[in-house]
């Protein structure tokens, strides 16, 4: 199916639980960004193609020449349906803004994410743009941190891999990154679970319980 359908299915019928007790299942099992990476609403919700960003370190003095090294290009450089990820910073200064989420939303980037802060909370919370970071904290990342590498596989410290066109996924359960390759299969699988959920939850109502019910379904 294409991304438009693909994505439709996951944003409408999947949630974060359930599609990571599959990739477990699948031997995918370190598919979670960091729990302390939570959406800016308890509403928002983000599904798209990974557009890895790799953020640095740097001396304020050094930094002067070039604040934010390939940042712009790849803030421009987003395309439709993709998610800007960000990781590779200190928690010591944000890694997205206002004014970024009003270029991403023009360009029909579906959401931001980072291993790190946001800020300018009040204007991204009136454009409605989903970003899921690690909280607000206005210091600037200009003279502290720069964009070095877009476009290629990052690697988080709590050994999460993402690599260009991965699917990330997040909900108010947390972010989770499905490997491109398995994505249809992935998908799939949870929807099946999805409805053998239901068929115990319809147990559960009924008074079963539910220790006869998993040696069943092998589902809780």
């Amino acid at each position: 199916m294409n991304d438009s359908d693909l994505f439709a299915i996951i944003r409408d019928r999947l949630f974060t639980a359930v599609i990571g007790d599959v990739m477990d299942t699948a031997g995918l099992r370190h598919q979670f960004l960091p729990p302390e990476v939570r959406p800016i609403t308890a509403e928002a919700l983000v599904v798209g193609r990974a557009m890895p960003v790799q953020v640095a370190d740097v001396d304020f003095d050094a930094a002067e020449s070039d604040p934010f090294g390939l940042m712009f290009r790849a803030l421009d450089d987003l395309k439709a349906g993709e998610v800007y990820v960000g990781a590779g910073a200190s928690l010591t200064y944000a890694l997205w803004g206002g004014l970024m989420s009003t270029r991403a939303m023009r360009l029909g980037c579906t959401g931001a994410v980072f291993d790190g802060f946001h800020r300018d909370t009040r204007d991204i919370l009136h454009l409605g743009f989903p970003v899921f970071s690690r909280g607000a904290y206005a210091q600037d990342q200009r003279g502290r941190g720069r964009v070095t590498d877009f476009r290629s596989p990052i690697a988080l410290a709590n050994g999460v891999r993402i690599q260009p066109r991965d699917i990330v996924f997040g909900d108010r359960d947390g972010v989770l990154i499905i490997p491109s390759a398995d994505a249809a299969d992935i998908v799939q699988a949870a929807l099946a679970k999805v409805e053998g959920e239901d068929g115990v939850r319809r147990m559960i109502e009924a008074g079963e319980p539910t220790e006869g019910i998993f040696a069943r379904t092998g589902i809780m």
